[in-house]
């Protein structure tokens, strides 16, 4: 049977990949009560980083509309990590909080904008209950030289 996540999902004309594979010693998701907590996400696609380098407006830098797609793509690693901690997404009532880092060009001050693109794709995804609180953080680097990195906390239905 096909969940209603899912089926909102094939809607929108994605799905969610396979769990990325971590980059290091941790796990991409930890489930405690009724809470999963996600390790940052990184836009792979098929294993590989979608695009790498710092965020920002000129030659050579990741366009702020593209970051946002990657963000995009980050957030569906992110909740192929929470699948794979609870099985169906529909168990999820509530997106808690993203925390979306964006590797920065020093003049670049656009990261909520970057984020965006994850918080939308939430909304589209879970409606009321893909509002969340956030963060959009602006590094120097990050891993992989990845343009940007998605964690989520999730909140499940009382079982």
């Amino acid at each position: 049977m096909t969940s209603s996540v899912l089926g909102r999902l094939a809607e929108l004309g994605l799905e969610l990949p396979e769990v990325a594979a971590p980059v290091a010693t941790y796990v991409p998701a930890v489930r405690t009560g009724r809470y999963v907590y996600t390790s940052g996400q990184l836009p792979f696609v098929d294993g590989a980083l979608a695009a790498t380098g710092k965020v920002g407006d000129g030659e050579g830098l990741v366009g702020p509309l593209v970051a946002a797609s990657l963000a995009r793509t980050a957030v569906l690693n992110a909740l192929a990590a929470v699948a794979s901690q609870i099985g169906s997404l529909d168990q999820v009532s509530r997106i808690v909080k993203v925390v979306g880092f964006v590797a920065s060009d020093p003049s670049f001050t656009g990261q909520p904008a970057v984020v965006n693109g994850a918080s939308v794709l939430l909304g589209e995804i879970f409606g009321e209950a893909g509002v969340h609180a956030r963060s959009a953080v602006g590094v120097a680097v990050l891993p992989l030289d990845s343009p940007v990195e998605i964690e989520l906390v999730v909140e499940l239905e009382e079982s």
